[in-house]
């Protein structure tokens, strides 16, 4: 059974957050959506919540997933969850943070499984929806 990895496609004002890997050294310098490994036990809302505790000190309300699930090396998938905030993330493991608009989203060099789900964020960011700020 393939282990999952989640991450986050915070969403504020039409923007997506990307986070700037600093490791390992063939990641560093490309961006992300944070996040990471549920843990055993865990389910993937409380495990990307306490991921983003974690890496960026930002409290989320975690939603529905976004895009495909993607195969990663390791026997492990990726997960992409839509989130709110209504905090300011600090970057406490990656060296930079943007947030994207749409039009911005090819633009950034993306790690390859993020890549894969960006016609879905770019779709999520064009949605209508309510104010970033949870209630």
């Amino acid at each position: 059974m393939a282990r999952i990895v989640v991450g986050a496609a915070v969403v504020r004002d039409g923007r997506v957050l990307a986070a700037r890997r600093t490791r390992p050294a063939a990641a560093a310098g490309r961006w992300e959506l944070p996040g990471g490994a549920v843990e055993p036990g865990e389910d993937e809302a409380a495990a990307l919540a306490r991921e983003l505790r974690e890496e960026l000190d930002l409290d989320v309300v975690v939603g529905d997933r976004v895009g495909p699930e993607v195969a990663l090396p390791g026997e492990r998938v990726l997960r992409i969850r839509a989130c709110r905030t209504g905090g300011e993330p600090t970057a406490l493991e990656h060296d930079a943070l943007r947030w994207v608009a749409p039009e911005e989203l090819e633009g950034l060099d993306w790690l390859d499984a993020d890549r894969a789900v960006l016609p879905d964020l770019g779709d999520l960011l064009r949605q209508p929806g309510p104010s970033s700020t949870p209630s």
